[in-house]
């Protein structure tokens, strides 16, 4: 997750308010069970990587931010609303991908350039110095960044070892494009194909939309629908052994106009997606191709079979 300050103001630049911060985090995850495996506090941001063990996300959110709002505010007598608005939260795969989201996180100080990679552990408010001392708080989970970064070992040796891992990570450009991939305010899922797959499925199943499913910015919902679009109309094709890349010019066509048909009994597609990717026209054309396609009873009776099809 990730929320920034409103204006990006500094929320945490007097280093109390981002020691609170830590506190509240401790207390909202033993409250609501969460397995923290990173986090930073920055300036005017935060991250974190929580694994759930119970679907508790928002409310858990909720409680942090806003015992925190109420902790902060009362101390220093100011009121108003401190986060430019609701938190941001992507889902990430297990492994790999995971691992790569908390080394991200643990070096946003490097980046933000308040401390060499070699001296990243010295950064206070983050997670990676509490993991590597004794008596590390029992909602921390260092599990992922160690087996992500080779196996290591949870030991003094070991977390040199992540160190000096990081450095390199931070330092070395094939490392430092892989790790930017997973930045955590792009897109809403982090993982391969068939994990964003699963999981935009696991979200309809659940009938949420994408935008309350993760939080997500305009332009990242159109893209992902976009896709699942692309998905769908690539399984109609092929299911109808129609080349959609080799459609005839006509407007009308009838593959067009069964492919439209297919689509919007099958998704929430868009008509001005659809008149753009068949080549109908104008959305508006494309909306009418198809209902004129359904209002015929063998097309409809056609489209109806097709999707039986889809779902088997």
């Amino acid at each position: 997750m990730i929320n920034r300050g409103n204006y990006r103001r500094g929320l945490f630049s007097d280093g109390g308010a981002a020691e609170a911060f830590e506190r509240v985090l401790g207390e909202a995850a033993s409250r609501f069970g969460w397995r923290v495996h990173a986090y930073v506090v920055m300036r005017n941001h935060f991250h974190l990587a929580v694994e759930l063990t119970e679907p508790n996300l928002s409310a858990g959110m909720k409680w942090l931010q806003g015992t925190w709002i109420r902790r902060n505010n009362s101390l220093r007598r100011i009121v108003g609303r401190p986060f430019q608005g609701r938190y941001k939260a992507l889902v990430v795969a297990p492994g790999h991908a995971f691992g790569q989201v908390c080394h991200y996180i643990h070096l946003n100080p490097v980046r933000a350039r308040l401390c060499a990679a070699a001296e990243v552990t010295t950064y206070r408010w983050s997670s990676l110095p509490k993991m590597a001392a004794k008596g590390r708080p029992a909602w921390m989970a260092p599990v992922t960044v160690l087996l992500e970064a080779g196996d290591l070992s949870d030991s003094p040796a070991g977390w040199r070892n992540y160190r000096q891992y990081l450095e390199f990570l931070a330092t070395d450009e094939t490392a430092k494009k892989e790790l930017v991939a997973s930045k955590m305010s792009r897109g809403w899922c982090v993982g391969d194909r068939a994990f964003r797959i699963d999981m935009r499925k696991a979200a309809a199943e659940r009938g949420a939309d994408l935008e309350r499913f993760s939080g997500l910015e305009p332009a990242a919902v159109q893209a992902e629908r976009a896709q699942a679009w692309e998905e769908q109309l690539q399984l109609l094709a092929g299911l109808t052994k129609i080349a959609i890349d080799a459609l005839p010019a006509l407007k009308s066509h009838p593959d067009k106009a069964m492919l439209a048909a297919a689509m919007k009994t099958s998704s929430s597609v868009s008509n001005r997606w659809l008149a753009e990717r068949l080549g109908m026209g104008k959305p508006a054309s494309a909306s009418q191709f198809a209902r004129r396609w359904m209002l015929d009873p063998p097309r409809r009776a056609a489209v109806v079979a097709l999707q039986s099809r889809v779902k088997t």
